[in-house]
């Protein structure tokens, strides 16, 4: 088992204070068990004793049960009360109706504590409950008239049990004595440990310490980015002034749980991404960043977690150029993929001799390629955009998948708030989800529109699959949630949903056994800026 390595000064503490506490704790059970124990003992012996005495006045049994009799029966049982310095005597009848009691307005109540059963039936025994004034043990005797042969009531005698601060009021000396004798021990520990300094200081100097620490201090505050250290507990231990700036903090903050700083206590809401590493977009303080959560580790145990934080207008451009990349990298590959099967089938037909046929392939898939293409260059004037959907119309031709573009479609310029990395991140992942969702049905179609009117952008994307179950529907735009089963999965619907609302925009979902229909809303003027 690894040693936490703590301060010798925190070692001596621990050490002092735990040998105290244990001393005082046990000391202090032992002795207030056994004190508690005799006392309740003794207490019970002289409720008992009460409680008979009461029972057996000749006043008690001849006005239990008489309509006027809590008059004779209550200043009896007070008298006797006042007289013996008990809590209360409470007498009751066989039906639970109380003759006395120290409080005149619960005369003529039903005693229904729970515990007076045994005594209706002639039992004497203790109990211990809490009453009306408090814990007490309490005595019940049966009251018999008729020398003994007829039960006409119960006699009830309370005693209020001692409280501990009485009981340790009377154990002063030994508790003293035990914290003289832990004390000595504590010190005695603390000389021991005050004898490995050195070594729990690997022989340096404390000033040598110190410049290490400087250093480290210095190299990490240089950083180019915001790095925020959380203990197991979620409490900051480290922290850099470019966090610091990023998140608008102008405070000391070691030491403070993620919780109490309503600027970073968002990153509590984000579960999965802290399970799984993986990097997010989250609004931080005005400002949009990217966040990474990584574990610590030492010797194969994790301590805690780091979370690196970037501007991200510092990283846009790059961004926005490696999406732009990678979407056009990906239609020509399945442009080049799906030319290559054309050309196959092409040889074959004239390897058969059968020309006209592969006259006829080459028109109709020309035709056809060249329609797509034109509506697209017509009606979709972002090329970024024309060019994710052209490769997502090859990707569908590739997986036997019918993608269709409604042809009241049409896309122009954008406001500079809505960029092409945007649209691309929520098209994508749409268009992919719903060629995934239809693959092997019967009815193989995904239908897109895009239509772009004066104030708001509307994107449809609705295929022909099996729907999501009502139960799952709340959940797709959880990180992590997928229907499709575990790997990487559940990241592409949650970051579409990120990135509308990002732009003040609106996603709904309509699904049923006919299929799934997402419909997107951006606006055009007041967007967010990236």
């Amino acid at each position: 088992m690894n040693r936490p390595h703590l301060k010798l000064g925190t070692k001596i503490a621990i050490l002092s204070f735990f040998l105290i506490l244990l001393s005082v704790f046990l000391a202090g059970v032992i002795i207030v068990n056994r004190i508690s124990d005799k006392m309740e003992q003794e207490i019970g012996y002289r409720a008992i004793a009460i409680a008979r005495t009461v029972a057996q006045l000749q006043d008690i049994q001849e006005n239990l049960g008489a309509e006027q009799g809590s008059k004779v029966i209550q200043p009896l049982a007070e008298r006797i009360r006042i007289a013996t310095g008990v809590e209360y005597i409470v007498v009751f009848d066989m039906k639970r109706m109380r003759y006395s009691h120290p409080y005149l307005d619960r005369i003529g109540t039903i005693f229904n504590d729970g515990d007076e059963g045994p005594s209706l039936q002639r039992k004497e025994y203790l109990s211990q409950a809490v009453g009306v004034l408090g814990p007490s043990i309490r005595a019940f005797v049966p009251v018999l008239a008729d020398e003994g042969t007829r039960q006409v009531g119960v006699v009830a005698v309370g005693i209020l049990v001692p409280t501990i601060k009485d009981i340790i009021s009377t154990l002063r000396i030994q508790l003293y004595s035990s914290l003289i004798m832990v004390l000595s021990l504590g010190i005695l520990g603390s000389f021991y440990l005050a004898s490995n300094i050195k070594k729990n200081m690997f022989f340096l100097e404390p000033n040598e310490i110190a410049r290490m620490l400087e250093e480290r201090v210095a190299i990490f505050q240089a950083m180019d980015e915001g790095v925020v250290a959380l203990n197991m507990e979620n409490q900051i231990t480290v922290i850099n002034q470019k966090a610091c700036h990023i998140a608008g903090i102008t405070k000391n903050v070691i030491g403070v749980h993620l919780n109490d700083l309503e600027v970073l206590s968002v990153l509590n809401d984000l579960p999965e991404a802290r399970d799984s590493s993986e990097t997010m977009e989250l609004l931080l303080n005005q400002t949009w960043v990217i966040i990474n959560f990584l574990p610590v580790k030492v010797k194969d145990q994790i301590v805690g977690q780091v979370i690196t934080i970037k501007d991200k207008t510092e990283v846009r451009k790059m961004a926005e150029e490696l999406t732009g990349v990678r979407t056009f990298i990906e239609a020509l590959r399945v442009q080049n993929h799906e030319s290559l099967n054309k050309l196959h089938t092409i040889a074959g037909l004239i390897q058969l001799n059968r020309v006209q046929e592969a006259m006829e392939y080459v028109y109709n898939v020309t035709a056809e390629q060249q329609e797509v293409t034109r509506f697209l260059s017509q009606n979709i004037k972002h090329p970024s955009v024309a060019g994710l959907l052209l490769g997502k119309y090859n990707r569908g031709k590739e997986l036997k998948v019918d993608v269709l573009f409604e042809h009241d479609s049409s896309l122009g310029e954008l406001p500079e708030s809505i960029d092409s990395t945007a649209l691309t991140i929520i098209l994508g992942n749409l268009l992919e989800n719903a060629m995934e969702a239809v693959v092997g049905k019967e009815l193989c179609e995904v239908h897109c529109r895009i239509k772009q009117e004066d104030t708001v952008l509307i994107f449809s994307v609705e295929d022909t699959g099996g729907g999501i179950p009502p139960e799952d529907q709340m959940k797709v735009f959880q990180w992590g949630f997928s229907t499709k089963g575990t790997g990487n999965r559940g990241i592409g619907l949650p970051l579409v949903k990120q990135t509308i609302e990002r732009l003040g925009g609106t996603i709904e979902l309509e699904s049923g056994n006919w299929g799934t229909r997402f419909g997107v809303r951006l606006p055009l003027k007041g967007a967010h800026l990236l």
